[in-house]
């Protein structure tokens, strides 16, 4: 049985990516400084979750570009993008949201891709095409785990 339950955690924990049609819908708000405020799923996300996200490199990859001093059980820490020691204390929650589902937004010209957007992209591999990189969930939890990054 716990074997079993050991294997179904391990696949869950390797979520699929979502297709057009399952994408939860949410609302962009703020004008020049856009931000999502709400949760994409209606609930909080799970912190250490979002750390697995984060250090997987085969879902978002963050580590390939970004620092993240806390992680120092992870090697190999990128440094072609901003560190993200002490974001929680750059951004608010709703605009770490906005540059989770989509970086653009923020920064036009970075190579940051969208994790949680599938339209308007370019040179999208065959297999990702109509698909995102995130869930929904993976997105909330991602941002739980960045709460976590204050200075000191």
């Amino acid at each position: 049985m716990r074997l079993f339950t050991g294997l179904a955690l391990g696949f869950a924990a390797l979520a699929l990516p979502v297709k057009a049609a399952d994408m939860v819908k949410f609302e962009i708000s703020g004008g020049d400084t856009p931000v999502i405020e709400k949760s994409l799923t209606g609930k909080p996300g799970d912190a250490a979750a979002g750390r697995k996200v984060v250090i997987n490199r085969k879902k978002g990859n963050c580590m390939a570009c970004h620092k993240v001093t806390a992680l120092k059980d992870v090697p190999y820490h990128g440094d072609v993008a901003p560190t993200l020691d002490g974001v929680a204390d750059r951004y608010e929650p709703g605009q770490l949201r906005m540059m989770i589902v989509d970086q653009k937004k923020y920064f036009p010209d970075t190579i940051m891709p969208a994790m949680y957007r599938i339209e308007g992209l370019h040179r999208v591999q065959k297999k990702w095409q109509g698909k995102t990189i995130l869930t929904a969930q993976e997105v909330e939890d991602v941002l739980a785990f960045l709460l976590t990054l204050k200075e000191g």
